[in-house]
């Protein structure tokens, strides 16, 4: 092989020579120079921002880049700025709690200084907002993150505050190294003799698969290997409920849907294992796929050794709910539609797996549950359990996207079979086509009250396109049913709700786990009864709103806690009523979440706390951190219960420990993470803290019971939160001016992240109401590929957000504590309808409501 030709330019003040063929500058500060804070989100797109740097001074994405570009250029990143400036960004971004994750935050600081250096003190917030428009933040909403610029711009001075006991302010664990990108994230880790995996993926969502040549793949310079079906050893199918999701298609198999895999090519390096994939030849029979939720049931088997299309029924009545509607003064139906959409986490997926001399296994993943990754991985590989240690590295975001396993089992194969260390990451157009979505939910609602505005029955028809595979489908079809008469008193209900087999995407787990998708239909059924009534929106609900005793759902008794939603909204009456006054178009969502996994599930959450002979205190828990900040809450929680520093704690999660609890989800990871903890600390206190020693606790909800369990009175659920949003427009243009959101978390452990929580989620739920979507066409193939295609809302299209934290503590609870994660958006999109129903007196019942612009700045 000849000379490679090089390019040469000045990066962070020093002279650097690389390889004139990487793809783009990004490839080369990351593969070859070692510089990891700027992230890859969506290369080559340029679509999210994580990899903005300076070049001659100026913010430039480097994954659309050139290297030819940049020869002779000065390049900085992060890691070039001098010192003391790179401490003021980091520090003022972690004390404003202007980061979650962090994927995001070392680009948008780049982005930030260039225009401080430009515009110094008169760097207005509008200006930043409208510059960020390169840059996605899918966690925070980007209101702290235009505080933190506002203050470095104006010179003041801010610093982060260390976290105290349960309800003290405070920066998250670790926000400084994850503003300044030195926090590895999976793809950040550096191991030597690694390779580098791609999958090649089918090119049809249904086909019988003939045949895979890899000969061509295996002949390319620099490959290692190519992995198919036939080299797993153990189990070829995989999933969290249902083990119906295969590593790999194999010959003779057929394919259900676009993010199935057929093989792993292992090469040198990434672009050239990217290459090999491409050089798999695979001959199909195509098939015509099944796409039509409503047809699905009478269509061919989607899914290849599955029979029939029905993934899951929920079902239950109570009362008598024909003659209910039949007695009702006022009755509505309708059809309400919500719309597949899509997590975009800015990470994309990440394995990196590693022998190790002994004949175990360690797997860096950044899942969402790494004690099933675990599990899986071994039953895949066919070795014990026991032989393979997977460590939870805190991920750039996954809403419930990274549930499912994507590229972790192929990786581990790979690593396993040649013994050396293997990392894959996904780029965005595999991530989007591999991870499971939102579900898109058809609800045919029947819904009646009094004269008085009384409630008096409901019905509903709920059918969800789960795609092929089950993920977690059943489960959100289960819980959009029992959470279809939203927060309030219904005498009567009869509700069903399918989930079925397509070939269109995956669906399963995404913030609101369909409470969301559900009660944006009973939103919509409140205030047209309310309009039936000539009463407000905020009246109809407050007549309705559910009470300790009454009856919830399928029929569980609400405890204390339930006065949360009264609370919430008693919250907002004040902006809600004044607004109106104004003369503003205004909306109003009420809504409630449970927080854990309920229905019957026994949960059970064990942490372990060490005392080190140097004093640090380890505090191990079963949670992922996705920037939600469990973590913060991990070492609050040993505050408050050991009273030692916070800056003497580190946090682990890995399965060297049998602390599993399943995933992260359901908004059950501070509830039961506090509880577990807390055990384990009253457990060392009794035995002195002894050093060395690993104090277990565990915290468990034994006493639910499931939808089909047929008791009388059933506890489906241990714990709810209760969010009140009001949506408040310009009555002449309809743009979205303010939100006002109070939301019912129990107990606020830190109310910094809590309300950076609510904000995110009012910027999810905003784009989720108005114009984000992920349609596939005819052929079960999703058509907005890209980033900037989903619809999501840039900072210059975010409208204020005024959030109030209310505190009615949850019953059995540790410290009275309900969650915040998922409730954040279930009121948003109900809210929005009535918002511009308000405006311009039509009625909206299908998702997305309006194009972006109806929230951007004038």
């Amino acid at each position: 092989m000849g000379v490679q030709p090089t390019t040469e330019f000045a990066c962070n003040g020093r002279a650097v020579k690389v390889r004139s063929n990487h793809p783009h500058l990004l490839a080369a500060l990351r593969d070859e120079l070692d510089i990891t804070s700027p992230k890859d989100g969506c290369s080559p797109a340029g679509q999210c921002g994580c990899c903005t740097v300076l070049i001659d001074g100026k913010a430039r994405v480097a994954c659309q880049t050139s290297i030819e570009k940049v020869a002779g250029a000065e390049v900085v990143t992060l890691e070039g700025l001098d010192p003391d400036e790179r401490a003021l960004f980091a520090r003022t971004f972690a004390a404003h709690g202007a980061l979650q994750c962090g994927f995001c935050t070392p680009g948008i600081m780049i982005r930030a200084r260039a225009l401080i250096d430009a515009d110094g003190a008169d760097l207005d917030r509008d200006k930043a907002a409208r510059h960020l428009g390169g840059h996605l933040c899918r966690c925070t909403g980007y209101t702290k993150i235009l505080d933190a610029i506002e203050d470095i711009a104006a010179g003041k001075v801010v610093e982060p505050k260390t976290v105290g006991p349960i309800g003290t302010r405070g920066s998250r664990y670790q926000a400084i190294n994850l503003a300044l990108g030195t926090k590895d994230y999976v793809d950040d880790i550096r191991i030597e003799g690694i390779l580098h995996g791609a999958l090649r993926l089918t090119d049809h969502a249904r086909a019988d698969v003939v045949r895979i040549d890899t000969t061509a793949a295996l002949a390319l310079g620099g490959v290692h290997a190519v992995y198919c079906a036939a080299d797993v050893p153990g189990e070829l199918r995989v999933g969290i409920i249902h083990r119906d999701w295969p590593v790999f298609i194999p010959e003779g198999g057929r394919t259900s849907y676009l993010g199935d895999v057929l093989a792993i090519v292992v090469a040198d390096d990434r672009e050239t294992a990217r290459r090999g994939a491409g050089l798999v030849e695979v001959e199909y029979r195509p098939l015509p796929p099944v796409t039509d939720a409503e047809t699905a049931l009478d269509a061919d088997d989607a899914v290849w050794g599955i029979e029939g299309n029905l993934l899951s029924r929920s079902a239950y009545t109570r009362g008598d709910v024909d003659g209910a509607l039949a007695a009702s003064a006022h009755i509505v139906h309708d059809i309400f539609k919500t719309q597949r959409v899509e997590h975009a986490f800015l990470e994309p997926e990440s394995t990196l797996a590693v022998p190790r001399p002994d004949g175990t296994l360690k797997v860096y993943s950044g899942g969402q549950g790494v004690w099933d990754d675990r599990d899986q991985i071994a039953s895949i590989i066919d070795v014990p359990k026991s032989t393979v240690e997977v460590e939870q590295v805190s991920n750039g975001g996954a809403f419930g996207g990274k549930e499912d396993m994507s590229n972790q089992g192929q990786t581990a194969l790979a690593a396993h079979l040649l013994g050396r260390p293997v990392k894959c990451t996904l780029s965005r157009e595999e991530s989007f086509l591999m991870h499971a979505k939102r579900h898109p939910i058809r609800v045919e609602v029947w819904a009646g009250c009094d004269k008085r505005g009384l409630l008096t029955g409901l019905r509903a028809r709920l059918l969800g396109d789960s795609g092929p595979y089950a993920s977690v489908g059943m489960k959100v079809l289960e819980r959009a049913a029992g959470h279809m008469g939203g927060p309030y008193s219904w005498p009567s209900m009869d509700v069903e709700a399918l989930a079925v087999r397509t070939n269109n995407s995956v669906c399963g787990a995404f913030r609101g786990f369909g409470a969301n998708q559900a009660q944006f239909a009973t939103e919509g059924v409140m205030d047209r009864l309310a309009e039936a009534l000539g009463i407000s929106g905020w009246e109809m609900r407050e007549r309705n709103v559910i009470e300790p005793g009454a009856l919830w759902g399928p029929g569980q008794p609400m405890d204390e806690g339930c006065r949360g939603a009264r609370a919430c909204l008693e919250a907002v009456r004040d902006a809600y009523e004044g607004a109106r006054a104004a003369g503003k178009a205004v909306g109003l969502g009420l809504a409630l979440k449970n927080s854990g996994l309920g229905n019957g599930f026994l949960e059970t959450a064990r942490a372990v706390v060490r005392f080190e002979p140097d004093g640090t205190v380890e505090v191990r828990h079963c949670w992922t951190e996705m920037g939600q900040g469990v973590h913060t809450v991990a070492i609050q929680v040993a505050v408050e219960e050991l009273g030692v520093e916070a800056g003497r704690i580190r946090v682990v999660v890995d399965t060297t420990r049998e602390l599993g609890a399943g995933q992260t989800t359901g908004s059950r990871g501070t509830l039961m993470s506090a509880g577990a903890i807390a055990a384990a600390c009253r457990e060392a206190r009794a035995d002195g803290c002894r050093t060395g020693v690993d104090y277990e606790g565990e915290y468990r909800v034994d006493w639910t019971n499931a939808m089909e369990d047929g008791v009388e009175a059933p506890i489906l659920h241990s714990a709810f939160g209760y969010a009140a949003q009001v949506v408040i427009c310009d009555a002449t243009s309809g743009r979205i001016e303010r939100v006002v959101a109070a939301h019912d978390v129990g107990r606020a452990v830190n109310p910094d992240l809590c309300e950076g929580q609510v904000q995110g989620a009012v910027h999810m739920g905003l784009g989720y109401a108005l114009s984000e979507e992920f349609p596939c066409d005819e052929q079960g193939r999703p058509t907005n590929m890209t980033l900037r295609s989903l619809g999501i809302l840039r900072a210059k299209d975010m409208p204020e957000v005024d959030v109030i934290l209310v505190e009615v503590p949850q019953p059995r609870a540790p410290y009275g504590i309900k969650g915040v994660g998922e409730i954040g958006l279930v009121p948003t999109a109900g809210a929005v309808a009535a918002a511009l129903w308000a405006f311009d007196g039509r009625w909206r019942t299908k998702l997305p409501l309006a194009p972006v612009r109806a929230v951007a700045r004038p």
